[in-house]
């Protein structure tokens, strides 16, 4: 089985899971076991989806600005753990392929890690979800569950394409033409070291 095929279906199951409850403080329960790279797949997944619904409830134009605060820095958490997993992906990327990887005198970078495209993986398979969605509504009209029907389209291409994009990668490094590394992102606005609007008030 390909990589990106069986990372999906952990996505899926993931998006499925929650919204089960469809609560964003609802407890993770994750069914893979800790430290496997299915569990940080699972974990990375729903930390998105979490993320998702609490960018549709900080666009309420209702909002009690004490809430919209207090969601806006839930959601910087949320980026950083986010961050954070993206990272620990690609570290095992790194031990899996890193022995391969520069084999080739030819062998080049690519312009992003493989745990990235799997980033954006997870997020394509919400919005995947989400607008399968708005095709069954029943409270709006055909037209809208047409013109979202031809947005899935697209967006199950996309899926298709990234899907072949992130294997073809992964194929590359194991096989050497690709090299592999891991960077840090080095986030400076969660830093209080970093931050000048933090460390100005120390």
């Amino acid at each position: 089985m390909q990589f990106t095929t069986w990372a999906y279906s952990i996505f899926e199951r993931s998006i499925s899971d929650y919204h089960q409850k469809n609560d964003i403080d609802m407890e993770i329960i994750n069914p893979y076991p800790e430290k496997s790279i299915e569990y940080y797949l699972y974990l990375k997944n729903w930390i998105d989806t979490v993320q998702w619904h609490l960018e549709d409830i900080i666009r309420d134009p209702e909002i009690d600005p004490v809430n919209a605060l207090e969601i806006k820095r839930r959601i910087d958490r949320s980026n950083q753990e986010r961050v954070d997993l993206v990272e620990l992906i690609d570290s095992w990327f790194y031990e899996k392929y890193h022995q391969s990887a520069g084999h080739s005198e030819t062998a080049t970078f690519n312009t992003e890690s493989p745990a990235w495209a799997v980033d954006r993986l997870s997020i394509l398979a919400l919005k995947i979800y989400h607008m399968q969605q708005e095709t069954l509504r029943e409270d709006v009209d055909e037209e809208h569950r047409n013109a979202c029907r031809t947005k899935l389209a697209v967006l199950l291409e996309q899926q298709q394409d990234l899907s072949l994009a992130i294997d073809q990668l992964l194929s590359d490094i194991e096989s050497g033409k690709k090299y592999i590394k891991v960077y840090k992102q080095m986030k400076m606005y969660n830093d209080p070291n970093l931050n000048p609007v933090l460390y100005g008030k120390k």
